[in-house]
């Protein structure tokens, strides 16, 4: 599987919800939700790298 598209939606949201700490007034109405979805897709992108077996 090609990881490179989880990859790249993962660090845009990160580049979001980092903006939106170091910027508070700038963030937009819908931050809290971003924070949300970017954990959620983060705990399953890791989790599921933790539980693949490793390819020989």
């Amino acid at each position: 599987m090609n990881k490179k598209p989880i990859l790249i939606v993962l660090v845009i949201l990160n580049f979001m919800v980092l903006l939106g700490q170091l910027w508070p007034e700038f963030a937009p109405p819908f931050a809290s939700i971003v924070n949300i979805i970017f954990l959620i897709f983060s705990l399953l992108f890791f989790i599921g790298e933790i539980v693949r077996k490793p390819r020989i």
